[in-house]
């Protein structure tokens, strides 16, 4: 990988972690929805689709990101 891939590839990661977290926290949210007792079910739920939505989009940009480095590395690997 050389050096201008590098920084796509490490930020998708990053992005990835970041991803998983808000995952991690869309699943806390639909606990609170089915099996806590919280105040607002419905609230919740509500949020547990924002945050996957929101993980989601983190998951697209990683994958392009990921693509961006592999194009570059196939560009570099030509000359």
């Amino acid at each position: 990988m050389s050096r201008d891939e590098e920084p796509a590839a490490q930020l998708a990661q990053r992005i990835r972690g970041l991803a998983e977290e808000l995952a991690d926290l869309a699943l806390d949210r639909l606990l609170d929805a089915t099996e806590r007792d919280v105040d607002d079910p419905k609230a919740a739920v509500a949020a547990e689709r924002r945050l996957t939505r929101a993980a989601r989009a983190l998951e697209k940009a990683a994958s392009e990101l990921e693509t961006l480095a592999g194009a570059d590395e196939g560009r570099f690997s030509e000359s």
